[in-house]
C-alpha cells in the first residue's frame, strides 16, 4: 500500500541501497570515486536521513501533515541540489577529450592543504577525473543512474507534499 510512511521507509532504504552499491563499486570493483561522486553520495545520504526523520516523526504524530510537508520540501531541495551535481557530472563526461578540465590534486590533499572554501569550489567544479566513464549499465553511466534516482526522490517527495497538503484541508 502506498502510505506516506511506506514511501518514506522506501526512500530511506533506497538511499541505503544506493550508498551500499557505491561502496561495493568502490571497494570490490575498484572504481575510485571522484569529487563529484562523493558530493552526490552526500546528497543521497541527506535525502535518506530526511526520509528517516520524517518516518520517525510520523510514528509519534500520524496526523502531523505540516511536518511531513516540511520534510518533503527539504528532501526535494536536497535531491534537486544532488541532481544538479549529477547533471554537471554527466556534462563533464560528455565533453570531447580536448575540452575536459585538467585533473587536479585529490580531495584529501585539497582538504589538508588549502582553505575549505577553495577545496569546496574545486569539489563543485569537478575535474578531469570526473570526465572518465568507468562503468555503465544499459548505456547509462553512474552519474546518469544517480540522476535518475534523484529525480525519483523528487517525484516521491512532491507526491507526499501534495498528498499531505490535500489531507490538511
Amino acid at each position: 500500500m502506498l502510505t506516506t510512511r511506506n514511501l518514506l521507509l522506501a526512500m530511506w532504504l533506497g538511499a541505503i541501497a544506493l550508498i551500499l552499491t557505491a561502496l561495493y563499486m568502490q571497494y570490490f570493483m575498484g572504481l575510485t570515486p571522484c569529487a563529484l561522486c562523493m558530493t552526490q553520495r552526500v546528497f543521497i545520504i541527506a535525502v535518506g536521513v530526511v526520509a528517516l526523520l520524517a518516518w520517525l516523526h510520523n510514528l509519534g504524530n500520524p496526523s502531523g501533515h505540516i511536518h511531513l510537508r516540511v520534510y518533503s520540501f527539504l528532501a526535494v531541495i536536497l535531491a534537486a541540489i544532488g541532481a544538479s551535481f549529477s547533471a554537471r557530472h554527466i556534462w563533464l563526461q560528455s565533453l570531447p577529450e580536448d575540452l575536459v578540465p585538467a585533473c587536479g590534486p585529490s580531495l584529501g590533499y585539497l582538504i589538508e592543504t588549502v582553505p575549505f572554501s577553495e577545496a569546496f569550489s574545486v569539489l563543485l567544479q569537478g575535474d578531469g577525473h570526473c570526465a572518465e566513464v568507468s562503468w555503465s549499465f544499459l548505456g547509462l553511466s553512474i552519474p546518469s543512474w544517480t540522476l535518475v534516482c534523484f529525480i525519483g526522490f523528487i517525484v516521491v517527495n512532491i507526491f507526499i507534499f501534495c498528498r499531505e497538503y490535500r489531507r490538511s484541508r
